[in-house]
């Protein structure tokens, strides 16, 4: 099946925009076998922070909610790292949580909050159709139920990185190896995925995803 390109803003699930990022079911394998030990240390982890649960409740209209995932949110590779690994365990609450958009012009910043992210909340069964869509092209062979995900540290543009996809890695295989794997007919130089973060206030959010064959 030919793929297309796909790139989506973060405000644009955030604020139920139509959904165009899709990822249909592709089968077979690359015979790309390129091992991922020679990346670089990992500067994000999906382990989490640990602590840093906010309550829920509905914000301020134009002001960031407070940090609502319990995910390392303090560093730009820590939230790629953290929202692969929702997606790739089907957490669709967990990655809305990790998503933002900055302010730009007259539209104020916005980020996930239990509000928006919850199950009841009209965006929930729409972040569930992209994560859905995503989620077996991002998980490796043999599937885990808790992989470890990491990034790799890049140059930041001010409050902003892009991570990509090939600096990624998911039990230790880089995470463009794992969406070839899952496709068939696409050749590795035309694969282009980046996972972009910016800095929102005092936490690090994912803003766009691009996903760019051919």
């Amino acid at each position: 099946m030919a793929l297309m390109r796909r790139g989506k803003r973060a405000a644009d699930w955030l604020v139920g925009g139509a959904l165009v990022v899709t990822l249909a079911g592709v089968a077979g394998c690359s015979s790309d076998t390129d091992s991922a030990a020679d990346k670089e240390p990992a500067a994000g982890s999906s382990a989490p922070a640990g602590s840093g649960k906010a309550g829920e409740g509905e914000q301020e209209s134009g002001s960031p909610a407070p940090q609502s995932s319990a995910a390392d949110q303090s560093t730009g590779e820590g939230v790629v790292a953290a929202w692969v690994a929702a997606v790739i365990k089907g957490e669709a609450e967990e990655a809305c949580l990790l998503m933002g958009e900055a302010a730009t012009g007259s539209s104020p910043a916005q980020v996930g909050t239990p509000a928006r992210c919850g199950s009841d909340a009209p965006e929930a069964k729409q972040m569930e159709e992209v994560v859905g869509s995503f989620r077996e092209s991002f998980t490796p062979e043999p599937p885990t139920d808790d992989p470890k995900v990491e990034a790799a540290q890049v140059p930041a543009d001010g409050d902003k990185v892009v991570v990509p996809a090939g600096r990624i890695t998911v039990d230790g295989q880089a995470l463009d190896k794992i969406i070839l794997s899952h496709s068939t007919g696409v050749d590795p130089e035309d694969l282009n995925v980046n996972v972009e973060a910016g800095k929102i206030e005092d936490a690090w959010y994912v803003t766009n995803l691009d996903f760019d064959i051919g």
